[in-house]
């Protein structure tokens, strides 16, 4: 069985822009029965940034509280190994790069270097609405370094088709 590994804009975006919480039902409903049989399941990064980013009655930190296992968020610690590589290879990359745009990538509490090593760590498949600019140096994105790593990623949309749901 293929599992998947959502980034944050997974479900931020989803919510604030194309499946409000509110108005499609079904899309949140298919991503509960995904995470409860298994296929997709995220970081506790990724929880960090969707509680921190929320207030007190935020639907979305709602809806997570209320939908999803704890087991959900997995934690990242088994992935130190994966995530040294991916600093190295980021600050190896500072003639590319500006020195602000890798310091913003490795902070310690962002998700994105960690979802890259925890899918290379548990060979996962990354859902992400970033898309590849090999070409920035402002940001490093979450799509050149899984090229680097040789970690697939592909959008929720593509994740569905590939799950044979639909909603």
């Amino acid at each position: 069985m293929r599992r998947y590994l959502l980034d944050t804009n997974f479900f931020i975006q989803a919510h604030r822009s194309y499946y409000p919480l509110d108005v499609a039902e079904s899309f949140w409903l298919r991503t509960k029965e995904l995470a409860k049989n298994g296929h997709i399941i995220s970081i506790d990064k990724v929880k960090k940034e969707i509680y921190d980013k929320a207030s007190h009655e935020d639907e979305l930190k709602i809806w997570c509280g209320d939908n999803l296992e704890d087991e959900f968020f997995n934690s990242t610690d088994i992935a130190l190994p994966q995530y040294i590589q991916i600093v190295q290879w980021v600050n190896s990359k500072r003639h590319q790069y500006h020195d602000r745009a890798i310091e913003e990538f490795l902070q310690a509490d962002l998700a994105d270097p960690w979802l890259v090593a925890y899918a290379m760590k548990e060979n996962l498949v990354i859902v992400t609405y970033e898309k590849s600019a090999p070409d920035s140096k402002k940001r490093v994105k979450i799509p050149e370094v899984c090229n680097h790593f040789g970690v697939r990623f592909i959008d929720t949309i593509e994740m569905m088709r590939e799950l044979n749901s639909k909603f």
